[in-house]
């Protein structure tokens, strides 16, 4: 009785919490790359009008950083999103086999 469901919740959590949650986090990262890519080629444009303003190029460095936290995030959840099927599979290979994804 307990394998019915132990399949059910393998099944649960891997299509509608696991996975929505890693397509969450994707897009928000994303979207925050974007949007600070923006900020970045703005303050550029900004720059290289007056080259000399020195808080300007303070938040241009500041701004940049951020971009390349947030892009090296990006392969910080690849990480976790493959270390989370393998232990996924582990945990759930007996119950429940979620479909191959293209």
């Amino acid at each position: 009785m307990a394998a019915p469901d132990a399949a059910l919740n393998c099944e649960d959590f891997s299509m509608f919490q696991m996975m929505e949650a890693h397509l969450s986090r994707d897009q928000t990262i994303k979207t925050c790359i974007a949007q600070t890519s923006e900020v970045v080629g703005q303050l550029r444009e900004a720059r290289a009008k007056d080259g000399d303003n020195m808080a300007l190029l303070k938040q241009l460095r500041k701004e940049q950083t951020k971009l390349k936290l947030m892009q090296s995030e990006l392969n910080v959840e690849e990480v976790i999103n493959d270390r989370s099927l393998k232990i996924f599979t582990e945990r759930c290979r007996i119950h429940y086999t979620p479909p191959k994804v293209v």
